[in-house]
C-alpha cells in the first residue's frame, strides 16, 4: 500500500513542479492586474462600500437568495480560514523563504480582484432549485455566459470545473484540514490520528446534512471568535517583538527577489520557486480565482449581481493580507522559520518562543491547536457545501446525501495519512479548478464590468 500511495505522489509531483505550478503563476497574477486595471481598482477605493454592505445597509426585504450578506461572507471565509493561514504560511516561508510571503501578498492584492469577478458573475448567472434553495458558481456563469462564444465547449468547460470542485472538496476543504487538526492533536495531547479523525468525522456530518442555512448559522458564529482568539494572540507575539519588524520586512522583500529557503539548495533558492509557493499557497489561502467562494456568494440575497461581489474583496484582505501577514511576521521575528520545523511545529515553535520571552510558557502549542481546530473544521463544513453544489450540477438534486457521507469518509482518509501526500494532492486539484476558472473569468470580462458600471450608477444616483 505505502508503495502505491509514493508512486501515485511521486507522479503528483511531478505535476505540481513541472506544470500547475507554472500555469498558476502565469495566469493568476496577469488576470487580476488586467480586471484591477480595467475596473480602476476598486479593490482599493470600494472597501469602505463593501463594508456598509456587510453591516446591511443596503438589506432589502424578500429579496431572493438564502442567506444575506454577512452569512455568505462568513460561510466563504469559514473556507478559506484554515489551515492555509496557520500551516500553509509555514509551508511557504519553508519552501520559499521569507521573499515567498511577497508573493502571498500579490496574490491577496490581485486576487480581491478576481474574487470580485468571480462572485459578481456567479450572482448573475445563479439558478435555483426545486426547493427554492440557490445552486451558482463557475460551472453555471460557464455555461450559460460563454455558450455564444464556446458553443458546445462551454458545456465541457463547465463540466471539468465541476468534476474537479468535487476533487478539491475532498482534498483542500477536507482532507487538508482533518490531517492539520489530527496532526496537531498528535502533537500537542498525544491522541492517535484516528480517535481524533472518527470524533470529527462524526461532527462534520452532523452539520452538514443541515444545508448552507445550518452551515451559516456555526460559521456567522465561529469565524468572528476563532479570528479574534488567533489574531490577538498572535498580536501579542508581534508587539512584543516589535523591534525586529523592520528587519522581517526586510528580508521579505529582500527574498522576493532572490529566493532564501529554509529548506535550502535548489528547490527553495530561486526566485521562480519563491514566487511560486508564494502564490501556490497564497491561492491556498485565499481561493481567489480558484472559484469556491462564489459558490457560497451566489447564495447571498442580493438586488444587484456586483453588490454580492463588493462584499468578497474582503476576503483575501482579511485572509491574506492581515491574518497570513501576521502568521509570516510571527514566525520571521521568533526565528522559527530557521529551526528546522515545517507546517504547523514551525508556527508552534514562533509562537512558543514570542510568549517565553514574554514569560509565558507551555501555551504557545495549545493556542495553535485550538485555532487551527477552529480554522480547519469551519473550512470543512464550508467545502461541504461547495462539494454538494458541484454535485448537483453534475448529478442532479438526490445525489446531495451520498455525497455529504462520501464526504464524510473522506474527512477519516485525511486524519490518517501522511502529511506529504495530501499536500501534495490540494496542490494539484486546486490548479483542475483555477485554469478554467481563470479562461473563465478573462472571456466574460465585459460582463464584469458592465455589472460594475451599472451597479455604481445605480448607487450614485440612490445618493442623489
Amino acid at each position: 500500500m505505502n508503495e502505491i500511495l509514493n508512486f501515485i505522489d511521486q507522479g503528483i509531483q511531478l505535476y505540481n513542479d513541472y506544470v500547475g505550478g507554472y500555469l498558476i503563476l502565469f495566469l493568476l497574477i496577469p488576470t487580476g492586474l488586467w480586471f484591477a486595471v480595467r475596473l480602476r481598482f476598486i479593490n482599493i477605493t470600494k472597501i469602505p462600500h463593501a463594508i456598509r454592505v456587510v453591516a446591511g445597509k443596503y438589506d432589502v426585504k424578500g429579496t431572493a437568495g438564502d442567506v444575506n450578506h454577512f452569512k455568505a461572507l462568513t460561510t466563504a471565509l469559514s473556507a478559506t480560514v484554515g489551515t492555509g493561514n496557520i500551516v500553509g504560511v509555514a509551508m511557504a516561508v519553508y519552501l520559499g523563504g521569507p521573499g515567498a510571503v511577497f508573493w502571498m501578498w500579490v496574490t491577496g492584492f490581485l486576487g480581491m480582484m478576481l474574487k470580485y469577478a468571480e462572485v459578481t458573475l456567479a450572482q448573475k448567472y445563479r439558478r435555483f432549485n426545486s426547493d427554492g434553495t440557490v445552486s451558482g458558481g463557475p460551472m453555471y456563469y460557464m455555461e450559460d455566459g460563454l455558450k455564444e462564444k464556446l458553443g458546445k465547449w462551454a458545456k465541457i468547460l463547465a463540466l471539468v470545473f465541476a468534476f474537479s470542485t468535487i476533487l478539491c472538496s475532498l482534498g483542500t476543504g477536507n482532507m487538508a484540514q482533518s490531517n492539520s487538526m489530527s496532526d496537531a492533536m498528535l502533537t500537542t495531547y498525544q491522541i492517535p490520528t484516528w480517535i481524533s479523525g472518527l470524533f470529527i468525522t462524526g461532527l462534520v456530518l452532523l452539520i452538514i446534512i443541515g444545508g448552507v442555512k445550518r452551515i451559516g448559522e456555526v460559521t456567522a458564529r465561529l469565524v468572528p471568535f476563532m479570528a479574534v482568539v488567533y489574531v490577538g494572540a498572535t498580536l501579542i507575539v508581534l508587539v512584543a517583538e516589535y523591534d525586529k519588524l523592520p528587519g522581517a520586512f526586510h528580508a521579505i522583500f529582500e527574498g522576493a527577489f532572490s529566493g532564501t529557503a529554509a529548506a535550502g539548495g535548489f528547490l527553495g533558492s530561486t526566485v521562480i520557486m519563491t514566487m511560486i509557493w508564494g502564490v501556490r499557497r497564497g491561492l491556498f489561502s485565499n481561493e481567489a480565482g480558484q472559484g469556491s467562494a462564489p459558490i457560497a456568494h451566489a447564495a447571498a440575497k442580493s438586488t444587484y449581481a456586483a453588490r454580492e461581489g463588493v462584499v468578497s474583496l474582503l476576503e483575501p484582505l482579511i485572509d491574506t493580507i492581515v491574518i497570513c501577514t501576521m502568521t509570516a511576521m510571527m514566525i520571521i521575528v521568533t526565528d522559527a522559520w530557521q529551526g528546522g520545523n515545517k507546517g504547523v511545529g514551525m508556527t508552534v515553535d514562533a509562537m512558543n518562543t514570542g510568549l517565553h520571552r514574554l514569560g509565558i510558557d507551555g501555551l504557545g502549542g495549545y493556542i495553535i491547536s485550538f485555532g487551527l481546530l477552529l480554522f480547519a473544521f469551519s473550512t470543512i463544513i464550508s467545502w461541504s457545501y461547495y462539494g454538494s453544489r458541484a454535485s448537483i450540477y453534475l448529478f442532479g438534486e438526490k445525489s446531495v446525501k451520498p455525497f455529504l457521507y462520501v464526504y464524510s469518509l473522506f474527512v477519516f482518509f485525511g486524519a490518517i495519512w501522511g502529511l506529504d501526500i495530501v499536500w501534495h494532492f490540494v496542490d494539484m486539484v486546486i490548479t483542475f479548478m483555477t485554469i478554467p476558472n481563470l479562461i473563465a473569468l478573462l472571456l466574460l470580462s465585459s460582463v464584469v464590468v458592465k455589472e460594475t458600471n451599472a451597479y455604481f450608477k445605480a448607487m450614485s444616483e440612490l445618493k442623489k
